[in-house]
């Protein structure tokens, strides 16, 4: 009895996880201090808040959409979050003051995100704005108002309660680690073991099928836009807490990097197609190429100019060895 290997089939599968592999292969020969310890812990801190929002992104691309408000929305939670810790709620009217423990700033900021994502879902199935456009003008929006909440200025010095969320370590292994691990499983157990997951990739797959079916495509969409900025509220925890300061041009370009994630870990562009996991490959392999680019000394521009490229053999893996 033989065994035929399509050698096709397993690129096309694993694809992400050979190019990991691989890249981290030649830093690895050709990176001095790119294997160590200390670099491995770099790396993962840093792909932590990515992680964050991309996990959220994938949700948006899996039912065809895309969201382009992340590091908007990322910057005005965490803006608020830091607001409240410093300077409290003051109601002039009432003669009073309002002060914020770190629970209740965190919630208030995790809330306003929330509102933010849910605005994004109506405007995107009510009133039947694209994707694009709806999330853009979020962008626009959020950053506006992070910086006339901020007054165009960082906000600084938050304690030592809320800064060790983003700098210390637990069991060894950084606090932000921990928060973007947390996030994946929740996510990955949302979409393979809840009817919710189902109806997701359903939506995605096709959407009209699904309307068939009696699914409420709505409401699914709402939901995951919904449930999807809870990434980017989790990100701007991590990002104000490790910095003990909120600034108005935090998570600049961060969209970028998570739309690369996704489409690096396999994620179809036109929904219904991908994984959680996919997407962590996806921040592993840009986290890794920006560590073993700066280790090498190459010029930051050229180091932009691969991640590019990168992303772009990714989608064309993607097209060449299209998945069932």
């Amino acid at each position: 009895m033989s065994i035929r290997l399509d050698y096709r089939a397993v690129i096309s599968r694993f694809h992400s996880l050979i190019a990991l592999l691989l890249i981290v292969l030649a830093f690895g020969l050709f990176a001095d201090g790119f294997l160590s310890v200390d670099n491995f812990w770099t790396v993962m801190r840093q792909i932590s808040v990515n992680t964050c929002l991309s996990v959220g992104m994938t949700l948006v691309i899996l039912t065809g959409g895309i969201d382009l408000s992340v590091g908007s929305i990322l910057a005005l939670s965490g803006a608020i979050m830091a607001g409240l810790l410093k300077s409290g709620t003051e109601l002039e009217a009432l003669n009073l003051y309002i002060g914020y423990g770190v629970p209740a700033a965190v919630a208030v900021g995790i809330l306003v995100g929330a509102s933010l994502g849910l605005f994004n879902g109506v405007m995107i199935t009510r009133f039947k704005v694209p994707p694009f456009v709806a999330t853009l003008a979020m962008l626009t929006m959020a950053r506006g108002l992070t910086k006339l909440y901020t007054g165009g200025e960082a906000i600084t010095g938050l304690g030592d309660a809320f800064v060790a969320i983003g700098s210390q370590r637990l069991l060894g292994v950084p606090n932000q680690v921990w928060i973007a691990a947390g996030i994946v499983i929740a996510a990955t157990v949302l979409l393979k073991k809840t009817r919710f997951g189902r109806y997701v990739y359903a939506v995605g797959g096709n959407e009209e099928a699904a309307k068939l079916s009696g699914l409420s495509v709505k409401k699914v969409k709402i939901m995951v836009y919904t449930a999807a900025d809870c990434g980017q509220r989790t990100g701007g925890l991590i990002v104000t807490s490790r910095l003990n300061s909120a600034t108005p041009i935090a998570g600049e370009g961060f969209e970028l990097d998570s739309i690369a994630a996704v489409v690096i870990g396999g994620t179809s562009l036109s929904g219904g197609r991908g994984s959680v996991l996919g997407t962590v490959l996806g921040a592993l392999i840009i986290g890794v190429l920006n560590s073993g680019l700066v280790i090498m000394g190459v010029d930051p521009f050229w180091q932009t100019v691969i991640k590019g490229f990168v992303i772009l053999l990714a989608v064309i893996i993607d097209r060449i060895n299209p998945r069932e």
